[in-house]
C-alpha cells in the first residue's frame, strides 16, 4: 500500500480494524481475506517468496 515492495496484509485486522464486523462485511472485507499489493521486485523473487509461504502453511 503505497510502497514499491510487495506486501500482503489482512484488511480485517489492519486497514479496516476500526470498523465493526458488520461494517467490514458491508464494505466487502471478509474475515479470511488477504490483500496482495505487488511491488516492483523481480517477479521470480516474488513467486519464490509466495511459494515458500504457501509451502509453510501446508
Amino acid at each position: 500500500m503505497g510502497d514499491a515492495k510487495t506486501l500482503i496484509i489482512h484488511p480485517a485486522s489492519t486497514t479496516h480494524q476500526q470498523l465493526s464486523e458488520k461494517e467490514q462485511l458491508k464494505s466487502g472485507v471478509v474475515p479470511g481475506a488477504l490483500r496482495v499489493s505487488v511491488g516492483i521486485e523481480n517477479i521470480a523473487d516474488i513467486k519464490a517468496d509466495l511459494e515458500q509461504a504457501f509451502a509453510a502453511i501446508k
